[in-house]
This record gives C-alpha cells, structure tokens and sequence, in this order.
C-alpha cells in the first residue's frame, strides 16, 4: 500500500529544541590555541550556526516547501520507505529516474535539481530506510545490499518496469548494486562519486600521472578513513545516544562533513539548507539508524558485482576521492559516458546542480 503523506511535525517538538538548544553546555577549553579544523568543526562557526538555529531558522518556512512536493511513504521488507514521487512535465512516456541520497544527506540534497530533471524524467526520491523521513529501522541487517533490493520493489511497486538510477555517496553502491539484480529494468546508472583502486598486483604501466595521483589518494583515504566511518562502522549505537539527546552535537556532526567535503570555492552550503538537512535527522532521531548502515554493510560488503547496464560518471574536482577513467573502464566495461567538472564536490547536487542535472539528462538522452 501506498499512502500520501505530509509532514507535521508537533509544535512541542519544535519548542523542545529551541528549549535544548538555549541550555547547550559549550566546552569551556575551546577556542584552543593552534588548533584548527582538523581537529573538528570550529566552536565559532558551530556557535553561529547553533544561534542562527534558535533564533532565526524557521522551519516552519521550509516544512513548507517539503510539503509543495507530493511525498508518500510505503511499507517494504519491515521497513517504512519515505519517498518524493514527482511527475514529469514530458508526460507519461518520461524516463522513471531514481535519486538515491548517502550519509550525512537526504532528500534535501536534490530540491534544486528536481525542476529541471522533471523536465525529462518521472522523479522517484527516497528517504533510504532508517534515514529521515523514514523513520528509524527496527531490526538489524539493513546493509546497502538490502536498501537496493529495497528500491526495486519500489519501483515495481510504483508501476515502473524500466528506470535508471542517480547516486552519490552511499547511493553509488545503491545504484550500481541495483543495476546488478535488475539488468533488465535499469536502462542506465549515472554517478557523481566512484572512488577505482586497483586490484592486487594489476599493472599501472602507461596510466597518467594524474590518475596515478587519484589512486594514491584514494589509497589513503582508505587506509586511513574519517573517524565518522571508524565510529559508525564499529559503535554506531554509542554515538547515536549522544546525536539523539543533543541538537548542537547532531550539528557539528553533520556540519564537519559539508564544511570538509565541499569545494572551498562554494562553501559554506547556504545554513538553511543545511539545517533542514539536520532537522530530518534530529525531529526523526534516525541517528543510530542512519549510522547503523556502515556496520550493517560493512559487515554484509561482498565481492563488487560489475555494472551490466550503461554508466555514466560526473567527476567533481573536491570530491572525497576521484576516480580513475582508466580504472573505471577496466571495472566497468559499461561505461559509456565521462565527464570532469572544474568545480563542485561531494554534494554535488548542492553546490553545482545545474552541473549536475545537465550531465544527468546528457547521459540518459543518449540511451533514448
């Protein structure tokens, strides 16, 4: 069953935070001298961002716009899936297209990319399983693997037979791993992140030094990986008691990761933005939920399974990790379109979406 929704959330919930909010205990050693934000996010921009929440941000304004969008949510697997379902104005032959968010994101990413994607394509965007929205998961085993399962049920139960799928962070996974069970319903994958190592022992004669460069990089991001993934992939119960009980602690934990993974050029992402991000992590209290899927798919990783289906790649230069094309053709036979951006990073959708809705409706126009 399928069933409208809109979202209202209680005025005491509301006053709750503005009540947490005003008794915050800030730590009394910081500012500290010589250190940075390496060491985390800075206490003078958390506290501008905590003040601005309390006494500026209305959320009211942006519950608002959410509920111009037409929103449902479903039961599947156990779970509730919360999704925006958006008709396009081509009308009813458009490409169904599937925009799977990652951590520490959410639907909200995609609210400057949905008007010119419904142009061409029927819009399906989910709140994944334990995310927002969606509410908390009530069970363990929701891995990445489960999640794509998860949307091609979906799918089929939105009366799409054929598809394609966009995704970034945890949603490249989504989308790849969707693409593998589903061949012959997923037309095309389009990604804005996919970091390439090299297999053991594989010969890297004759690659650029530019992507020499991207998999040393890369190489050290994994062998060295932010705490947020060390933590949420070993204890993500432990931190999400403390992200449960304190506003401005689910703020600077959200807060670290779009101050760091964006391009410097585009930063700071406009405060509202990012506190209605926040707000659908806290009003839901999906903080342990949302944190569980990196022990859920740590823990349930398999071997890569290839890309059966044509793939696109958007390379944003400040990304986490970029990828080599030389990499990607050898992993991915399927990949029939690239393209390198001069700006935009991790959060693409935010921070270049025009970028991003051009390369997106030019990879599956060419599949038409």
């Amino acid at each position: 069953m399928i069933t409208p929704f809109r979202i209202d959330i209680p005025q005491a919930d509301l006053d709750d935070l503005t009540d947490r909010l005003a008794r915050t205990r800030w730590p009394a050693e910081l500012p500290l001298p010589g250190a940075g934000s390496e060491y985390g996010v800075e206490i003078t921009r958390l506290r501008e961002l905590a003040d601005y929440w309390q006494y500026g941000y209305d959320w009211r304004a942006h519950e608002a716009r959410l509920n111009e969008l037409p929103q449902f949510t479903t039961g599947i697997d156990g779970a509730n899936i919360h999704f925006l379902h958006i008709r396009s104005a081509a009308g009813p032959d458009a490409l169904p297209l599937l925009l799977a968010h990652g951590w520490p994101g959410s639907i909200v990413e995609f609210l400057d990319v949905i008007e010119p994607l419904s142009e061409d394509f029927h819009l399906v965007i989910p709140s994944m399983p334990g995310f927002g929205l969606s509410g908390p998961t009530h069970e363990t085993g929701w891995s990445a693997e489960r999640i794509a399962h998860a949307y091609a049920e979906l799918m089929l139960r939105l009366g799409y037979d054929t598809y394609g799928v966009q995704g970034g962070d945890w949603g490249m996974g989504i989308a790849l791993l969707l693409a593998a069970y589903e061949p012959d319903r997923v037309v095309g994958v389009h990604l804005n992140y996919l970091p390439t190592l090299p297999p053991p022992g594989a010969e890297l004669d004759g690659l650029p030094a530019e992507d020499l460069e991207r998999i040393a990089r890369t190489r050290a991001y994994v062998a060295a990986p932010h705490g947020h993934m060390v933590v949420q992939s070993t204890r993500p119960h432990t931190l999400g008691y403390a992200l449960t009980d304190s506003p401005v602690g689910q703020l600077a934990w959200i807060t670290e990761k779009f101050d760091e993974w964006t391009d410097p050029a585009l930063r700071p992402v406009d405060r509202d933005r990012l506190l209605t991000n926040v707000m659908l992590y806290w009003l839901t209290g999906t903080a342990p939920s949302s944190a569980r899927l990196y022990k859920e798919s740590f823990a349930d990783r398999t071997k890569p399974k290839p890309c059966p289906v044509p793939l696109g790649v958007a390379v944003f230069p400040h990304d986490l990790a970029l990828p080599s094309r030389a990499l990607a053709e050898r992993a991915y036979g399927t990949l029939t379109h690239w393209t390198e951006f001069d700006r935009g990073g991790h959060f693409a959708a935010i921070e270049a979406p025009e970028l991003l809705a051009g390369d997106v409706r030019e990879f599956f126009g060419k599949l038409a």
